[in-house]
């Protein structure tokens, strides 16, 4: 595969081959390009000007990004008939999904390989947003297809998945090369540039400036100088808005408290006898491995899920399924989260976006204050997204331009419980090196308390000194138990 004079949009690539014995990965930053390459490779947009010689058939070049994993969880939304059953609709099963693409031995093959196969009888609802990956991951490689393009497969992974799907994909390139069959990796964090790349190329803001094999590219000094974050550089975060002083001081008691916890989803238990208490001041790690519960322990927090009113848990005083309205709750918190993200499909530019943290809403569906909307601005003028770029609309955007609007949108209020589930997920080094030095800065300030989870080891910031952790348990029907650990 040749690239000639290739242009369109803002991308601009004068000369790069791709050869049948070489495995490129691509590394750029958020807004480098990456997404409008993949969209050329795959035939759903075309050059403005030169060409891409000896590209496969648009049919057998398939992708596995964060926006296929959205495409798939709205498809599942539509077809959910839980309002018409007497149990929850799981949605399709891994099995059924994998058999989209091929037979049922084929498929649990390939899912026995991966370590997956207990996720083949379980609805994809259920599912974590690691472990829709891998099935998604699995269900295109069954296609065999010519050009298999990974985007940011390893985001949101636990350390052992990870490694798992390192070693996946390293059998998948060498099987796939005897076959013809190539395999294109998309990254935006140098540490994720695997080493079953033979080959490494350099997108910066549309612009190829570096191509050839992984080790020479990698010691160019213009590599490792446009990747690297400068401290310094970091502003002062907005002050609050005035509204948030009327929100819970830190030292009015626990902020929650949780007493023998338990969720179940038919015969199936997440964990159970669950106590613990959040004070004021203790920012707290939440870790344990995909699918451990960690989402679901936040969304009994936040009141997104249903077994929040059949457990004994306080939320700011108050006693959940006593009457007590979830915007009372609500406006004491700030989020971040990969299922925040699925479910931001409201229209609106990046402004309202950032407004709708004020007011706790999918959607903005009030007018805002003029200092409410000049607040929003010094937040995106922060992720770099200000000016007239404000004005653009959120679905536009790309997946981590999305992100960082959504993490502006959870820090604009300064709340006093601020949950940041994996909130650095799809950032370039840069913008996630940004968004930890926001949050050292909040916790400064002394007004916010943090529950963080995140599977990258250097995220476990200092400043996080307790710990929650889910892990594996061996009792019979209790697939996970949650540890409330002294210190970090």
């Amino acid at each position: 595969m040749e690239f000639r004079d290739l242009q369109y949009n803002h991308l601009s690539i004068p000369s790069w081959v791709i050869s049948a014995d070489a495995c490129w990965c691509l590394l750029g930053g958020n807004a480098s390009g990456k997404s409008q390459l993949a969209s050329l490779l795959r035939g759903q947009a075309h050059p403005e000007a030169g060409e891409i010689l000896d590209l496969p058939h648009a049919d057998t070049v398939l992708c596995v990004s964060f926006e296929s994993q959205q495409e798939r969880y709205e498809e599942e939304l539509r077809s959910d008939d839980t309002d018409f059953l007497d149990r929850l609709d799981t949605g399709t099963t891994g099995l059924e999904l994998l058999m989209e693409a091929g037979d049922e031995a084929g498929a649990r093959a390939y899912a026995e390989k991966f370590e997956l196969g207990e996720l083949l009888d379980r609805g994809i609802r259920l599912f974590s947003s690691g472990e829709l990956r891998k099935i998604l991951l699995l269900k295109e490689v069954l296609k065999r297809p010519a050009l298999l393009i990974l985007d940011e497969p390893y985001e949101g992974l636990d350390v052992d998945s990870r490694a798992a799907l390192d070693v996946f994909c390293r059998q998948l390139v060498e099987e796939g090369m005897t076959r013809g069959q190539s395999v294109l990796l998309l990254v935006n964090r140098l540490d994720d540039v695997a080493d079953w790349c033979t080959h490494l190329a350099l997108l910066q803001k549309g612009c190829l400036l570096a191509a050839g094999p992984r080790a020479t590219v990698l010691k160019q000094p213009e590599v490792v100088h446009l990747l690297k974050f400068d401290t310094e550089m970091v502003p002062e975060l907005p002050s609050p808005p005035a509204s948030a002083s009327g929100l819970a001081p830190l030292g009015s008691g626990p902020l929650v408290e949780m007493k023998d916890l338990s969720v179940h989803y038919g015969e199936i238990t997440q964990f159970e006898g669950f106590d613990w208490t959040l004070h004021p001041g203790q920012h707290s790690l939440i870790t344990g491995p995909n699918g451990a519960g960690k989402s679901t322990l936040l969304q009994l927090i936040i009141g997104d899920h249903p077994q929040c009113y059949t457990n004994d848990l306080k939320v700011f005083g108050y006693q959940r399924g006593s009457g007590e309205s979830i915007w009372e709750i609500k406006q004491h918190i700030g989020l971040v989260s990969a299922s925040l993200h699925r479910d931001y499909r409201a229209p609106g530019n990046l402004l309202s976006v950032v407004v709708s943290g004020l007011f706790d809403s999918i959607g903005l569906y009030q007018k805002p204050q003029r200092h409410e909307l000049a607040l929003a601005m010094q937040w995106l003028d922060l992720i770099g997204l200000g000016g007239e770029k404000a004005k653009e609309l959120f679905q536009k955007q790309s997946y981590g331009q999305q992100r960082l609007v959504l993490i502006a949108r959870g820090l604009i209020k300064q709340p006093p419980l601020l949950i940041l589930d994996e909130p650095t997920q799809g950032l370039d080094d840069i913008n996630r090196h940004l968004v930890l030095a926001f949050i050292e800065k909040l916790a400064v300030l002394e007004r916010t308390t943090m529950l963080f989870v995140s599977h990258r080891q250097d995220e476990h910031l200092e400043l996080f000194e307790h710990r929650v952790h889910l892990e594996a348990s061996d009792r019979t029907g209790v697939r996970y138990e949650a540890k409330v650990l002294a210190g970090r």
